[in-house]
């Protein structure tokens, strides 16, 4: 994974955080990167303020800043000493936003955190920090199960082809390349899957309507359609020297991708967030959404060229 040169790491400095610093300093390393460990203090209320009358809240606040800071310092010490310099820095406010506009102000090109509760990713995403991060920050996040020490066996790259839609297309060109280099860096076997539906069934009513012998003419040829588009974008991937299983399946990408994720014991999906709606605030799609409620497993969401954020610097 040799494209990411300013990472950005987002920690509590709990040792549950551990494997993702050691995964994020390794990263580094090998691309040559910097690396930027934040912790985030989110703001009192205000009403929380007003309570606190035994010392002034600017004392307290800046003791709970230090503690914070002490505590982040000893959390990185050590870490692949002398190969990278690591950097720490503590934020103030919404979690989130603060990350976000980290990645704006020094152009960071990667974003990695452990998800939050220990029930793993399908427990914690869902109104969560990196819920909101997929949704809006403008470069990849990693959202990394807590505990996940060993190597990656398997990465699974969700792809969607669609020929007519080349900002999509870019995207999952994007995805294949960060997939097939994971899978490099970690020596893991690449599952690439796309799925599809025929034409009929997607027209509501339709295929109800039609000949049985009819159906499964569309049927095939929705599935040689999708094949050919398929084929096209695994061209464009130098995959040579991987191990690859590719998945062309018939049906919601929502229901299938955590399906064969659970099926083939997947440790890390790599897969777009953005929908095609067009819809103003719409960030994430519903098959994204879908998909990360039912996954078990790390997750790197990655947004097409040209996505901007709404939130400002």
């Amino acid at each position: 994974m040799q494209r990411f040169k300013n990472i950005l790491l987002v920690s509590d400095g709990e040792d549950r955080s551990r494997a993702g610093l050691e995964r994020a300093a390794a990263l580094a390393v090998r691309n040559q990167a910097q690396l930027t460990v934040v912790s985030v203090l989110e703001s009192l209320p205000r009403e929380s303020q007003r309570l606190i009358a035994a010392v002034h809240f600017a004392d307290l606040w800046q003791i709970a800043v230090d503690e914070r800071r002490e505590g982040l310092e000893r959390f990185v010490e050590g870490v692949c000493a002398g190969e990278v310099s690591v950097t720490t820095k503590i934020l103030c406010g919404t979690p989130f936003l603060e990350v976000i506009r980290e990645v704006l102000r020094h152009q960071r090109d990667l974003v990695m955190m452990i998800a939050e509760e220990k029930g793993g990713v399908k427990d914690i995403l869902f109104g969560s920090t990196s819920m909101h991060l997929m949704r809006k920050c403008p470069c990849p996040v990693w959202v990394m199960k807590p505990g996940q020490r060993r190597r990656y066996a398997r990465v699974l790259a969700a792809v969607d082809t669609v020929p007519p839609d080349e900002q999509h297309n870019s995207l999952n060109v994007k995805i294949m390349e960060l997939g097939a280099s994971l899978a490099r860096v970690e020596g893991s076997e690449l599952h690439v899957v796309h799925t599809w539906v025929p034409a009929s069934e997607r027209i509501w009513g339709l295929g109800s309507r039609l000949r049985a012998d009819d159906r499964e003419k569309i049927a095939r040829e929705s599935q040689q359609t999708h094949g050919k588009w398929f084929s096209e974008l695994l061209e464009k991937s130098a995959l040579d020297d991987l191990r690859v299983q590719l998945h062309l399946l018939r049906g919601e990408a929502s229901d299938l991708i955590p399906w064969l994720a659970r099926k083939k014991h997947i440790d890390v999906i790599v897969m777009g967030t953005v929908c095609r709606t067009g819809v103003p605030g719409l960030f994430i799609g519903n098959t994204a959404e879908k998909v990360l409620r039912q996954v078990d497993c790390s997750v790197l969401t990655v947004k097409p060229e040209g996505f901007v954020t709404p939130v400002t610097a």
